[in-house]
């Protein structure tokens, strides 16, 4: 396999789920499938530097449920939930606005990322915070790569930085590898993320692998 393969969408439906669950949802595929697009864009934007992993969409015949899942909830929240409901009155606005389906049956759930650190799409946002302020990018992979590997369950990390680093007028890449990646096996739990610093001069791309061992079938299942 010479081809270079999403290690998510590699895994799905082995060990990793879809991020976005519809049960008895039958009709209006494509203005579903436009409405999760949509509102997965905005909350990207709208909550970066809040720590996010990832957001799940949940959907059913009544039902219209948003997950939220980060490392720091009490940012998100606010004073007695004054973030959360400000939150929720701007995704409404966006699905009235849009014409967006299930305005009527939202539910907004915050959950928290008990192990930030073996968290690829966090880790990615740090990676992507120290290279805004201006800190060297060499000093900032070696740092992160030394946290994350502290964690127990973590078995190897992968780190690839390309764009004008250090300002240079050439662009280049730089890449840093602690452990084992193995992207190739199925039953092997990598975590991936990409992200983008944004500097004066333009961009930095920002990737990370994260691998976390393997997951086998309880012997149940296996037998």
């Amino acid at each position: 396999m010479s081809h270079i393969v999403h290690p998510y969408s590699h895994r799905l439906g082995i060990i990793k789920d879809w991020k976005s669950r519809w049960f008895g949802v039958k009709k209006e595929y494509p203005a579903l499938l436009k409405s999760d697009v949509l509102v997965r864009e905005f909350l990207v934007k709208r909550l970066r530097g809040l720590h996010v992993s990832r957001v799940d969409i949940e959907r059913g015949p009544k039902l219209f449920r948003v997950i939220i899942r980060t490392s720091r909830p009490g940012l998100l929240i606010g004073k007695s939930g004054e973030g959360v409901t400000k939150l929720r009155s701007e995704i409404l606005r966006l699905l009235t606005a849009k014409r967006l389906l299930g305005a009527e049956n939202f539910k907004l759930d915050i959950e928290e990322v008990r192990s930030p650190e073996s968290n690829a799409a966090i880790v990615a946002y740090l990676i992507a915070e120290g290279l805004e302020k201006r800190l060297p990018f060499r000093r900032v992979m070696k740092q992160t790569i030394d946290k994350v590997m502290a964690n127990r369950d973590v078995k190897g990390v992968r780190i690839y930085l390309g764009g004008r680093l250090g300002g240079a007028e050439m662009a280049r890449t730089e890449e840093l590898k602690r452990g084992r990646i193995p992207l190739q096996t199925l039953r092997a739990d990598v975590d991936y993320a990409r992200e983008r610093a944004h500097m004066t001069y333009g961009d930095i791309g920002i990737k990370v692998w994260i691998y976390k061992g393997d997951i086998f079938a309880a012997k149940s299942q296996r037998k």
